[in-house]
């Protein structure tokens, strides 16, 4: 089986299943479907770090989104093990914005690419971001994590996401067409330039045991695995790829001519790690630490169906505005 017939159907099943999901949310929302899927936390990163932190201060573990928690801190966890493999193999927005990299490529017949300055000017944004995440969070102290964490606005944070874009403004849709053609014109627009949370996953797995790594006395130096690497980094120039920019694609292993060449290695004992054999692992970890949310009871909210029909029957209420807002 070949590398797209492996990461390729992975993507697709997951932003399946993502649509899937917020159908299924959706129909909660308007219609009170009895089946609310916890997964659609996963879309509440900045209200999983609130509550990290105060897991972290107090050891209480959010009741109000625990799903959103545990998936932030799985996908925490697997970026470290299995560098920035959520990007490029699970996260849906990086698969749309690979599939519009690629639709570009062939509707111009090149992605553009920028010029360096501009290229780590740009980058910094995301880091920016993230750091105005963090320091906004981090200032906060208990009492005031407790207070955002039972607050009306982050009790319905997941309905307010979901009609951000079922009812969504001309301002953000032109924002979203704007994006959109951008990420045509240039590979992983978005991810590359503004997403804090690719930001962190980056730097967290700078430490992940598993690096791209290029044997010199096998390389042809031909260029190739340069040329495909969606993230810019100079494969051939390096030993051992350390860049928090390695999303963890194998497109520069695969298209290497040279066997041997470029392979994934595990740190200290240079032990390879294969396509097939990390795309394994990797999937069967995040499902069975999501098991392990579920039967732990760090899944389900505690919120009840009655409560969220009253809250989303009055979600125009005030009361439900951002706190900083």
């Amino acid at each position: 089986m070949g590398h797209k017939n492996i990461r390729n159907p992975v993507q697709i099943g997951f932003l399946i299943f993502n649509i899937y999901t917020g159908w299924r949310f959706y129909l909660f929302v308007n219609y009170f479907s009895p089946s609310r899927p916890p997964s659609a936390e996963a879309y509440l990163p900045i209200s999983a770090l609130i509550s990290a932190k105060y897991l972290f201060l107090t050891g209480i573990f959010d009741k109000i989104h625990p799903a959103g928690l545990s998936l932030f801190l799985i996908i925490i966890f697997t970026s470290w093990l299995f560098k920035r493999g959520f990007c490029s193999w699970i996260c849906p927005i990086g698969t749309l914005s690979e599939w519009l990299f690629k639709a570009g490529k062939k509707i111009f017949g090149r992605n553009f690419k920028i010029t360096k300055f501009i290229d780590v000017s740009l980058r910094s944004l995301k880091y920016l971001l993230l750091l105005f995440f963090f320091y906004a969070v981090f200032s906060m102290d208990e009492f005031i994590l407790k207070e955002f964490i039972n607050s009306p606005y982050n009790r319905v944070a997941d309905v307010k996401m979901l009609k951000f874009f079922t009812d969504i403004s001309l301002d953000a849709f032109i924002v979203i067409l704007i994006l959109m053609l951008l990420s045509l014109l240039f590979k992983n627009f978005w991810c590359r330039y503004l997403c804090p949370y690719g930001a962190l996953l980056g730097i967290v797995s700078m430490a992940s045991p598993l690096k791209i790594s290029r044997d010199s006395d096998v390389c042809t130096e031909c260029g190739k695995c340069t040329k495909v690497c969606p993230s810019y980094i100079d494969v051939q120039a390096k030993e051992r790829v350390l860049s928090e920019e390695c999303i963890g694609c194998f497109d520069c292993v695969v298209s290497c001519p040279a066997k041997g060449a470029l392979e994934l290695k595990l740190t200290g004992n240079r032990k390879v790690v294969s396509l097939k054999t990390y795309a394994v692992i990797l999937l069967t970890v995040f499902f069975m630490l999501i098991g392990l949310a579920q039967i732990t009871n760090h899944w389900n909210t505690s919120i009840s169906v009655n409560e969220y029909k009253e809250r989303i029957q009055d979600i125009d209420n005030p009361v439900y505005s951002h706190p900083g807002g």
